[in-house]
C-alpha cells in the first residue's frame, strides 16, 4: 500500500521556508501553507513518537509502549512514526492498532502514519500484516523524513537505541536554532530508562552551552495519560515557537499538581483544569495565592522526590563502578 504524501506539493514548499525569520513574498506560496495549516487542523491532533526497533531486555518496555499506542487512540489523536514492525516502534504501533479497532471500527481512515524512505521501505516484506495498515508516505531523503515527522503537533520519546538518540538530538538542535517549530517535548521514562540521558542535558545547559528544554517527563501510563489530556486542553496549532516554548514550561511546572489531585482525589484532568482556572482567573486575592501554593508546593515535593530518585542512581551507579574496578583490578593481578 506504498503512497506518496497527498501533501507533498505542501510539504515542499514548507521545507523551504523553515529558515528562521524568513518571510514569503510568494501570494501563493502563502496561500498554500494557509491550505496545509486547514487540513491539518481538521486531521486533529499527531503525535510523532520515536523509539526504539529492538524492545530491550526487560519485557516492561515494550508492554509500556504498547499501552503508550493504546492511550494515543483514548485521546483521539493519531501516530506518526519512522515506520517499523518491531521492537518499541513496532509494539507502539500495535497498541495504536488494536485501540482503534476496538473503538473506532465503524470509522474510516487510518490512525498511523509511517513516514520512511524508499530505500528502507523496500527492506519490508511487502506482504506484512502490520505495515498494510498504515498510510505510508515516502520521502526523498532521511532529512525530509525527519521534517515530516516534526508537522506532528509534539512529540513523545520511547527508550531506543542510538537512533532515537539522533532523532532527539536533530530535534533539539533544529528547534533551539529556529529551522523548526518549537514542540512540546514527552520523555516516557519507562523504567528510569531516560535518567542518565536527562541528567546529561541538564549538565550541558547548566554549563552553557545549551538553553534548557522544557521536557515532559512522564514515568508511567497514569502520568502519561495526565500528560497528553494536558495537551489535548491546550494543544493550539497556530501559536508561535515562543509561545509553544512557555507552554511547555508551565506545563512541566503545573503537572505535579494534577498528579496529586489524580492520586489524592483521583479528579479528572479537565476538573482539576476548571478547578485552577476558577481559583487563579476568577477567585479573589486570597483564592490566587492559595492555589498558587498549591502549585509551587505540588512542584516542589515533585522535585524533592526526584532528587532522592537520583541520590539512589547515584547508589547504584557508584555500586556499579566499584564492582567494575574490582573486576579489572583482579585481571590486572592475574597477569603477574
Amino acid at each position: 500500500m506504498k503512497k506518496h504524501s497527498k501533501l507533498h506539493e505542501i510539504n515542499r514548499v514548507l521545507e523551504s521556508k523553515t529558515k528562521r525569520n524568513t518571510v514569503s513574498s510568494n501570494p501563493k506560496e502563502d496561500e498554500v501553507i494557509e491550505r496545509f495549516k486547514q487540513e491539518n487542523i481538521k486531521e486533529g491532533i499527531r503525535v510523532f513518537v520515536a523509539g526504539g526497533s529492538r524492545s530491550g531486555n526487560d519485557e516492561i518496555y515494550a508492554h509500556e509502549a504498547y499501552q503508550l499506542g493504546k492511550k494515543i487512540v483514548e485521546m483521539d489523536f493519531k501516530l506518526d512514526f519512522g515506520l517499523s514492525n518491531s521492537g518499541i516502534m513496532g509494539a507502539v504501533a500495535r497498541g495504536v492498532l488494536d485501540g482503534w479497532e476496538e473503538h473506532n471500527s465503524s470509522q474510516e481512515g487510518c490512525p498511523i502514519q509511517g513516514i520512511t524512505t524508499e530505500k528502507y521501505f523496500s527492506l519490508y516484506p511487502n506482504d506484512d500484516e502490520l505495515i498494510q495498515k498504515m498510510e505510508i508516505v515516502v520521502t526523498q531523503s532521511l532529512e525530509e523524513r525527519k521534517q515530516k515527522l516534526l508537522n506532528a503537533d509534539f512529540v513523545v520519546f520511547a527508550p531506543g537505541g542510538v537512533g532515537t538518540l539522533d532523532e532527539l538530538a536533530y530535534d533539539c538542535v533544529a528547534m533551539q536554532d529556529g529551522m523548526l517549530p518549537m514542540k512540546p517535548f514527552i520523555i516516557y521514562n519507562i523504567n528510569g530508562y531516560f535518567h542518565h540521558l536527562l541528567e546529561f542535558l541538564k549538565f550541558i545547559a547548566h554549563e552553557g552551552f545549551a538553553d534548557p528544554i522544557p521536557f515532559i517527563v512522564v514515568d508511567n501510563a497514569e502520568e502519561l495519560e495526565i500528560a497528553f489530556r494536558l495537551l489535548k486542553i491546550r494543544c493550539d496549532k497556530a501559536c508561535s515557537g515562543e509561545e509553544a516554548y512557555v507552554n511547555s514550561r508551565q506545563l512541566v511546572y503545573e503537572l505535579p499538581y494534577f498528579i496529586k489531585q489524580k492520586q489524592n482525589l483521583n479528579m479528572s484532568v479537565e476538573n482539576c483544569f476548571k478547578h485552577i482556572d476558577m481559583f487563579l482567573n476568577k477567585g479573589s486575592e486570597e483564592d490566587r495565592t492559595f492555589m498558587q501554593n498549591e502549585i509551587e508546593t505540588a512542584y516542589l515535593e515533585h522535585e524533592i522526590s526526584k532528587m532522592y530518585d537520583r541520590l539512589a542512581q547515584t547508589g547504584r551507579d557508584t555500586g556499579i563502578v566499584s564492582e567494575k574496578l574490582t573486576n579489572l583490578k583482579s585481571r590486572r593481578r592475574k597477569m603477574f
